[in-house]
């Protein structure tokens, strides 16, 4: 009986995790770059009431016999699938079509960057290129990226060069690059608010970080594309369907535990 009851509880801890997950997940359901997360449930331990035993001499085998102590929270993913893209025709927006993460830093000291799949980037006054929080955007060497004085405008082409537009009209490469992070385990990666992931020993090895450019068959990268921003890749109609069926769950395991405490009741009242 007490079992039971114990059970309901997990089942109803469980339920109300993949609610928050899901709330989280509607509500950024417009968030630039945003990636959905979901829950897994894994089975608590069972407490085993008669081992198996095997067939011998002609005498059948039997079956554990086992019973389950209730649910817990398995791992709570982030899906790192691609979100639709919005154009924007701002030539500061920048999606990445395929793998990667753009690279932004805090300050110049600080050695491995954190990444981001969001794309509004800005010009600040001092001509550096910065993310709406004012984070450096940096190069392929781990630099902030800043604009000579001569440039009146410039685009950024699918291997995240910067084409200048200089004060005498003429336009030419800079030889300057965006930096693109690319980790072998995405889902590793931690959340740190802002749309900007961490990096961790488990996305990489050892938590090392290599930038690389986009747009690079061998790294595996994917090309930019200017004038557009990345989506969240929520999916409201498999949120909504999630949603009923956390609520349902929630919704039975609390039957669980009012119906265990009924039959508690029962017990105590057997000695009336």
């Amino acid at each position: 009986m007490i079992r039971s009851m114990y059970s309901g509880v997990s089942g109803m801890r469980g339920f109300q995790t993949k609610l928050d997950v899901i709330g989280n997940n509607i509500a950024n359901v417009n968030t630039t770059g945003f990636k959905a997360g979901r829950v897994m449930f894994k089975d608590i331990m069972s407490q085993t009431m008669s081992g198996a035993s095997a067939a011998n001499d002609g005498q059948p085998g039997v079956n554990p016999k086992q019973v389950g102590l209730g649910v817990q929270i398995g791992s709570i993913d982030t899906v790192h699938t691609g979100g639709s893209a919005m154009t924007t025709n701002r030539p500061l927006d920048l999606r990445i079509d395929g793998d990667g993460f753009f690279t932004v830093i805090l300050s110049e000291d600080q050695e491995v960057p954190f990444l981001t799949r969001a794309g509004d980037f800005h010009l600040d006054a001092a001509r550096q290129l910065v993310t709406s929080d004012g984070l450096f955007v940096t190069d392929n060497g781990g630099a902030p990226i800043v604009l000579e004085d001569d440039v009146t405008s410039f685009t950024i082409s699918q291997t995240g060069e910067i084409i200048a537009t200089r004060s005498d009209g003429t336009t030419e490469p800079t030889g300057v690059q965006l930096g693109i992070g690319k980790v072998v385990n995405p889902e590793g990666l931690e959340k740190i608010g802002g749309n900007l992931y961490r990096m961790t020993p488990n996305a990489n090895v050892d938590g090392e970080f290599e930038y690389v450019t986009a747009n690079d068959a061998e790294a595996g990268t994917g090309a930019l594309v200017s004038g557009q921003l990345e989506m969240s890749n929520v999916d409201l109609t498999s949120e909504f369907a999630e949603m009923i069926v956390a609520q349902r769950g929630f919704q039975a395991n609390s039957r669980i535990i009012t119906t265990s405490d009924e039959v508690l009741q029962e017990v105590v009242n057997l000695k009336r």
